[in-house]
């Protein structure tokens, strides 16, 4: 009997936590877009931030389209081969990459560079007694320096998954003419007629919301940190775990939506 209620005490303490620090992130949400309409509105720190999420991340996301986007060629070539449907494997790889590998991928990648180096710069502002500073100076530490990262991502997000859909062809392109020998106006034409405008702006759409969800959770976890270097470490990791993860589950509750 004893084991059971500490079994029931541990469960209630992992609910309690999470449900404490569900509470802590929505109050924390609630600041950056309260701050996000309100001045001031730092236009310089935020074209700082364009140039970190996007222009900085252009070059993996061009190697990872292009690479991605030849291996679902070489696989799907397979399949369709079987079929002598190769003509098919453009039209399946943009479908595919508009939908879901594009923005997903795209994703992943993004916070994986600028969403781990996020938390860590705010982390190691934290720790160092920065942000108290930032305070103490009548500054809000969450317009400074949680906003423009926020409002750079989301405009960045749906470019950069736009670069890695058409990249992405472009791989699939190359592999279906040069390896498998497809004509390269049945290539378009597959494409043109099976991949609709519409597949690509439902794309873009979850991009723009990948990029706040882990523009917020890298923040709000560097803002959190505590404990000096090691805090600094934990933070990071713990923003690149959550924020890979709320990519998935945002993944499919948005397609649910959309289908």
């Amino acid at each position: 009997m004893k084991k059971i209620f500490l079994l029931i005490e541990f469960l209630g303490n992992i609910v309690l936590s999470t449900l404490g620090g569900l509470g802590r992130f929505i109050l924390f949400l609630r600041e950056v877009l309260r701050w996000t309409i309100s001045p001031p509105f730092r236009i310089g720190l935020i074209f700082k931030q364009l140039e970190f999420v996007g222009n900085k991340s252009s070059l993996i996301i061009f190697i990872a389209a292009f690479f991605v986007g030849a291996v679902l060629g070489l696989q799907l070539g397979v399949i369709f081969r079987l079929f002598s449907a190769e003509g098919l494997m453009g039209a399946a790889t943009g479908k595919s990459l508009a939908l879901e590998l594009g923005p997903v991928m795209c994703g992943f990648i993004v916070i994986g560079r600028a969403g781990a180096a996020m938390a860590a710069e705010i982390a190691t502002m934290r720790v160092n007694e920065q942000i108290d500073a930032i305070e103490a100076m009548g500054v809000n530490p969450v317009s400074y320096l949680v906003v423009p990262r926020v409002i750079a991502s989301v405009i960045m997000m749906p470019i950069l998954a736009g670069i890695f859909l058409f990249v992405g062809v472009v791989g699939c392109y190359i592999v279906a003419i040069f390896y498998y020998r497809v004509d390269t106006m049945v290539f378009f034409q597959q494409l043109q007629w099976i991949v609709w405008w519409s597949d690509v702006v439902k794309g873009l759409v979850k991009a723009t919301f990948f990029g706040f969800i882990f523009a917020t959770i890298a923040c709000y976890k560097g803002f959190n940190a505590k404990g000096g270097a090691k805090g600094v470490g934990e933070a990071t990791t713990r923003a690149v775990v959550v924020g890979l993860l709320s990519i998935l589950v945002g993944d499919f509750i948005i397609t649910l939506f959309q289908i």
